[in-house]
């Protein structure tokens, strides 16, 4: 299926079939996502239309009582743990538009917008606590896709002899600021896991990408020329 996603400004959570679409209103902190499924094209080459249906309000009003819904599962705190944890991911998704923003290396922009994509789908996984077959979930397929990244980044790196300092170019400064949402992001998570059931791949995922953020990090100084500043512990003066 393709996968498209859109901020839209809901606080309902509805499912409205278009045709052979289905379009998935799912709330990612203070925003909103419209996640259209399609099927794919047909085999006859006819092309596969996306269709969103048009929402005229960015607000509803419905969630001025600190309440927002989940796909599937009626309606929960806005401070719910499962809400925290989604909208950490929301941020993370956030901070990598704007390492894409100011990226000039065309491999690296590319791998943040999959990226991107993939934050989505792990925001659309975890506003789904009941399984449906058209909510888009995170498989071991995505994760594998980082490590494939990162070992062919660190091809291009010097082996990792001490840590450190994160910084250098603007594309790096963010993609290390990227590293420590996603970290958060992974924490909010576990937390989450410990109180309610939540699948194992999400948090592979988020572990593995932010080993894929420190790397594309790293790879972004080396290829612009700037040299990394290591970390010099200070002598213990006691």
């Amino acid at each position: 299926m393709a996968l498209l996603a859109g901020l839209v400004g809901r606080d309902r959570f509805d499912v409205q079939f278009l045709g052979n679409h289905v379009a998935l209103p799912l709330f990612l902190k203070s925003a909103r996502i419209a996640v259209l499924l399609t099927p794919p094209p047909s085999r006859s080459g006819g092309k596969t239309r996306q269709i969103c249906s048009p929402w005229h309000k960015i607000y509803t009003k419905t969630g001025d009582a600190g309440q927002t819904g989940l796909f599937g599962a009626g309606r929960v705190s806005k401070a719910h743990p499962r809400i925290g944890a989604y909208g950490e991911v929301d941020e993370l998704n956030s901070v990598l538009g704007l390492a894409r923003a100011v990226s000039k290396d065309k491999e690296l922009t590319r791998m943040l917008s999959q990226i991107q994509e993939l934050l989505f789908v792990a925001g659309a996984d975890l506003a789904s606590p009941t399984s449906h077959p058209m909510t888009p979930r995170i498989t071991a397929r995505d994760t594998l896709l980082f490590e494939r990244w990162i070992d062919k980044l660190d091809q291009e790196l010097a082996p990792l002899r001490h840590f450190i300092l994160p910084g250098g170019t603007s594309l790096a400064a963010w993609l290390h600021l990227g590293r420590t949402v996603c970290r958060r992001a992974e924490r909010a998570l576990v937390a989450f896991a410990e109180k309610e059931k939540v699948d194992s791949e999400l948090t592979r995922f988020m572990n593995r990408l932010s080993d894929l953020l420190f790397t594309m990090a790293r790879a972004a100084n080396i290829r612009a020329q700037k040299p990394e500043i290591a970390w010099k512990p200070r002598k213990n003066e006691r």
